[in-house]
């Protein structure tokens, strides 16, 4: 997931819209579908944090190394960070916007 977030932060410097090769060619040009970008985002995290699950399994079966279980882990434990940290954000902004007057 980090990966997939370093992606849109280095697009977006080099100057082409937000997400490149993510949600570019499903958007017109110069307009990134926020929808999609978030969708595959969540994609990523989701198949990042079955491969931890996957390589922990292996790991107690006896058929990976040890070293490849805690760097699965420990990638699924950073992405699950970053998922938690993107969650408070949003339920941030949310309390902030419905404490707003109209």
């Amino acid at each position: 997931m980090i990966d997939a977030v370093s992606l849109i932060a280095s697009t977006k410097s080099a100057g082409t819209p937000i997400g490149g090769g993510i949600a570019a060619a499903a958007a017109p040009a110069g307009q990134v579908d926020f929808a999609k970008v978030l969708s595959e985002v969540a994609g990523i995290a989701v198949d990042t944090m079955k491969a931890g699950e996957a390589a922990s399994i292996e790991g107690l079966r006896g058929k990976l190394p040890l070293q490849d279980v805690v760097d699965a882990v420990m990638s699924a434990e950073r992405t699950f960070q970053t998922a938690l940290a993107l969650r408070d954000k949003a339920v941030g902004a949310y309390q902030e916007i419905s404490r707003m007057a109209i």
